[in-house]
């Protein structure tokens, strides 16, 4: 058993997909219209047949106090792999994104925190060999 997809809440899919291609760094996948919203989802562009990001739309109505609370608390909605959580950290600075937590290490994890500007913190990890 492998996991397949998991999803995001997003305030708006196009921002969200801007934000996630644009300025992360994912490519888009899948883009399925289901009537006013999409089956939209985004991949490592290292791994095209990898798990798939939904981007969900947070219109339900238990989403926005759940992704309000996460928020409040500090606590990421998920979680990406990068090789250089420094590295990464200063180029996604460059762009502007707003980090919540900047680099952290804890052993032989180092971890930051980011706005996806779509509702999320995101947290960027990577754990030494």
């Amino acid at each position: 058993m492998r996991i397949h997809l998991t999803s995001v809440f997003v305030d708006d899919q196009d921002k969200a997909l801007r934000f996630y291609t644009d300025v992360l760094g994912f490519v888009k996948k899948t883009e399925v219209p289901i009537g006013a919203d999409r089956w939209l989802t985004v991949v490592s562009p290292e791994d095209p047949d990898g798990t798939e990001l939904l981007l969900e739309p947070s219109g339900h109505p238990a989403v926005k106090p759940y992704k309000d609370a996460l928020v409040k608390d500090g606590i990421p909605a998920t979680a990406f792999a990068v090789e250089d959580v420094h590295a990464e950290f200063d180029r996604l600075r460059g762009l502007g994104v707003r980090f919540t937590q900047e680099p952290m290490e804890m052993g032989p994890v180092t971890t930051a925190v980011l706005d996806d500007t779509c509702g999320n913190l995101i947290q960027i990890v990577h754990q030494a060999e």
